[in-house]
């Protein structure tokens, strides 16, 4: 497998920037999800390095053959040893699954032993050897994305690109086939790249997770960290329920813990520095209802299963809803309450954007 490496990588339609400015690089055998809203440039980048599309500016390279720059496709789709896998399965209705699965091995004009043994392993990866001779229409959703997943397989390709595989199945396929995927990347250790807009497909799968707004890159990091400590005001909001509120003045102490006080409460943050930072990241599970802290009211209890979320909105600015990981039976709606907040996150000054209610 090989890795990839995009370097300050473009591409506008018309005037908009569709990607802009990205740097990423992409270790051999990594499994990377693109992670953004609708729109933010995460499939034109999947397409940039399938070959579909061309940069404006950069370099594309996947291992050591750059295969695109500005301007220029250098090697065309069919020679990047890519393997693509849609939303859509794009099943030849009249074909077979092997036969499905063989049909780009043919065009190649690759041997005939050569291709069976190739669509056996393929098939025999993702567990349909005994489909080889159904019609796709007597598969279900799930088989069939796995059906569109051996044909990229047999091509034994040295990257693997996914555009949002999962999107059209129902929650129970999309979970049995999240558990595919995993159980196949460490099998087969292939480079992955993966986009999707739900990040917890993202978290479940990827060993780094790149978040894109507007067709910018905004961080890369293992779900972990990215969930613990993001980069931006964006990813704070977009990755986990993330609540972004303004602090009050000065921040005081060193990287790793600073105190901070919020609508004139005393904090403390987890922090990567100390700095004049204006904005922290709090998450449900990080607040407690309890006899201190920051007054609001009850506006309503949403049930979650295991436990139940709190939307409470703070005294001091009303227009603020804070959301409370709450296990007990919750209190009524208008009920005044305390919160207490044990975990938060300064966001780094350097990329602090506008508060977000």
């Amino acid at each position: 497998m090989d890795a990839v490496s995009l370097k300050s990588v473009s591409k506008h339609y018309g005037d908009k920037p569709a990607v802009a400015n990205v740097d990423l690089e992409v270790a051999a055998g990594e499994f990377v999800a693109l992670l953004g809203p609708s729109g933010c440039g995460k499939t034109t980048l999947l397409r940039l390095l399938a070959g579909f599309e061309t940069p404006d500016t950069g370099t594309i390279s996947i291992g050591a053959r750059e295969i695109a720059r500005a301007g220029k496709m250098l090697v065309p789709p069919e020679q990047r040893g890519v393997g693509m896998v849609f939303q859509s399965h794009a099943l030849w209705p009249h074909m077979t699954v092997g036969e499905n699965v063989e049909y780009a091995l043919k065009i190649r004009k690759i041997p005939t032993a050569e291709r069976r043994q190739l669509v056996e392993r393929a098939l025999d990866t993702v567990g349909l050897v005994e489909r080889r001779d159904s019609p796709p229409d007597q598969l279900s959703g799930g088989q069939r994305q796995r059906v569109a997943l051996a044909r990229c397989l047999a091509m034994e390709p040295s990257v693997v690109l996914m555009d949002e595989p999962l999107a059209s199945l129902d929650v129970h396929l999309r979970e049995n086939l999240q558990a595919e995927f995993h159980r196949l990347h460490r099998q087969l250790g292939a480079t992955i790249v993966y986009v999707t807009h739900d990040q917890s497909e993202a978290m479940a799968l990827a060993d780094r997770v790149a978040v894109i707004d507007q067709g910018r890159l905004q961080q890369v990091a293992p779900p972990r960290a990215l969930y613990a400590e993001p980069a931006t005001a964006m990813v704070a909001d977009f990755v986990g329920r993330g609540m972004v509120v303004p602090l009050d003045g000065a921040v005081t102490g060193r990287a790793g813990s600073v105190e901070a006080k919020l609508w004139g409460e005393p904090i403390h943050l987890r922090s990567s520095r100390s700095g004049p930072s204006t904005q922290a990241c709090l998450r449900p599970e990080g607040l407690s209802i309890g006899q201190t802290g920051i007054a609001a009211k009850v506006d309503r209890a949403v049930f979650e299963g295991a436990a139940s979320i709190l939307h409470c909105r703070v005294d001091r600015a009303p227009n603020v809803l804070l959301r409370v990981l709450y296990r007990a039976a919750p209190p009524a709606e208008g009920s005044a309450v305390r919160i207490a907040i044990s975990d938060g996150w300064l966001l780094p000054a350097a990329r602090a954007l506008s508060a977000a209610a």
